[in-house]
């Protein structure tokens, strides 16, 4: 049995209720869905250091990378603040060079094959770009970025029209 339930207080949080066990942060819901439904383990691969190497980036991900876009867009579009602090935006511009590092020298995030990392970065790198947050120092995540568009099945429906509406909000609270 399969329940979504709504998010209760964290914006990105998904709950699933599976036979008795509750996820409620959407990259450990991947990786299990992944694991337990993939028809093959392409998405997360059983390859222990493939597996930890993915597991970085999504920790990297929801600890770093999202987190800084959240300490500089949040205070404006949910607490309060007249504008957003330009310190935060270079801790962002921070972690985007790390991430540009980390994709250097393959096509994906971990290596050439789109695994569950690549999908858990593009829904937070796509809504940087949707809130014109410049990516252009980054080359590396621009033509990661491009790539994922081009190549992961459903992009547009299960990612870009949320990355494009939380966008037009937060370009119109930010200016």
């Amino acid at each position: 049995m399969l329940t979504l339930l709504p998010p209760k207080d964290v914006l990105q949080c998904l709950s699933i209720f599976i036979k008795h066990f509750i996820f409620t942060f959407s990259r450990p819901i991947c990786a299990y869905v992944a694991s337990k439904y993939g028809k093959n383990d392409s998405l997360y691969p059983a390859d222990l250091k493939t597996r930890a190497s993915i597991d970085r980036l999504m920790y990297f991900d929801m600890g770093t990378l999202y987190f800084r876009f959240g300490e500089y867009v949040y205070p404006v579009m949910f607490r309060g603040a007249d504008k957003p602090d330009p310190e935060k935006l270079e801790k962002l511009q921070e972690a985007l060079g790390w991430l540009n590092g980390f994709l250097d020298g393959h096509d994906y995030a971990v290596g050439n094959n789109i695994t569950v990392a690549d999908h858990t970065l593009v829904a937070s790198v796509s809504t940087f770009e949707a809130c014109d947050i410049d990516l252009s120092k980054h080359p590396n995540v621009v033509a990661w970025l491009a790539r994922c568009k081009a190549n992961m099945p459903g992009y547009d429906e299960a990612n870009d029209q949320g990355a494009q509406e939380f966008g037009k909000m937060a370009k119109a609270k930010l200016g």
